[in-house]
């Protein structure tokens, strides 16, 4: 056994496809902005461009982190999407009432951690898969935001302080891009640094050993579905604090995105496993081309067919690295 482990660290073409399978996202990614480089030198591949690409994707990476600590226990939460609409116009009607900013963000923070949890007992407490709990909620708070909307959307007398973390830039870097970085640290050290972090991980590789080990399975996968819809709602008033407006449906089209990061940070790093800095990598990539195809006038759907074609590759190579192994 030993003699061929060792062979196998010898030899350069085993050595070049665990590089590609841990860093070929990577490298993928740097290749495509080497070619939007080259195809667009003047627009792209400029300092402005890339400050910009770093707060597009703010709000993306924000709410993929809580799509990657409930893929981490092995489940999906459907209704991010949702959650982060409903959070933007709850947020924005509080604040337009006079409520002060801080209780704003508070109040809409820890109603978003209420319904995740709810989501979380729900698939804990009666066993039912958590796509279909999730996508009822999704429905539900799709409802329920535009009941406070009239399907309409709120943008008068928003105050300059709900605006102020999307509009404003510290030393011409947007406040969006510094709350990313601070949270993908944060969540990278809880995911990879604490217990709380191993024990997510165990549950989604083998929940029946974890239970055995005495581990709380409920608790931690009901938290984790909290965490997963507070990002969500977080990201929902971070983008109409961008905006200075709240729309209904503002947050649906995250959805997909989000997953495709998170599947496409299962193909960087660790592989077959969610992670903190992949997700990050994943949506980069997704923000950089949405950006460098918008530049050379792409039309938008297209931006749609290759999100959908990204998160079909991500899954089949996630599934040949499990299978050479």
């Amino acid at each position: 056994m030993k003699s061929l482990m060792d062979k196998s660290i010898s030899n350069p073409a085993a050595q070049l496809t665990r590089i590609l399978r841990s860093y070929g996202t990577v490298m993928a990614g740097l290749l495509i902005i080497i070619c939007f480089s080259l195809l667009s030198t003047d627009s792209f591949a400029t300092l402005g461009n890339f400050i910009n690409i770093s707060r597009q994707i703010s709000f993306l990476v924000i709410i993929a982190l809580g799509a990657t600590l409930v893929m981490a226990i092995g489940e999906f939460d459907l209704s991010i999407g949702a959650i982060a609409s409903f959070g933007g116009v709850l947020a924005a009607k509080l604040a337009v009432s006079g409520v002060p900013i801080g209780l704003v963000f508070a109040i809409t923070l820890i109603i978003a951690l209420v319904i995740g949890f709810i989501n979380g007992w729900i698939v804990t407490r009666f066993r039912v898969l958590s796509f279909i709990t999730t996508m009822a909620m999704g429905t539900v708070l799709g409802g329920i935001t535009f009941w406070l909307t009239g399907g309409a959307t709120v943008f008068e007398n928003i105050p300059d302080s709900f605006r102020y973390l999307g509009q404003t830039e510290w030393a011409s870097i947007p406040v969006l891009s510094f709350i990313m970085i601070l949270l993908t640290i944060l969540f990278w050290y809880i995911m990879s640094q604490t217990a709380y972090g191993r024990r997510l991980y165990a549950i989604g590789g083998n929940e029946s050993a974890s239970r055995i080990a005495g581990v709380n399975v409920v608790w931690n996968k009901n938290t984790a579905f909290a965490l997963c819809a507070m990002l969500a709602a977080l990201t929902g008033i971070l983008m109409a604090s961008r905006l200075g407006s709240a729309q209904p449906t503002s947050g649906n089209g995250l959805f997909l995105p989000a997953y495709a990061a998170a599947f496409l940070g299962m193909t960087s790093f660790k592989e077959g496993v969610p992670n903190i800095w992949g997700t990050f990598v994943g949506a980069a990539i997704i923000g950089i081309l949405a950006n460098g195809l918008t530049i050379l006038e792409v039309p938008t759907f297209m931006q749609d067919v290759i999100t959908g074609l990204i998160v079909i590759a991500a899954v089949i190579l996630q599934r040949l690295g499990r299978g050479s192994r």
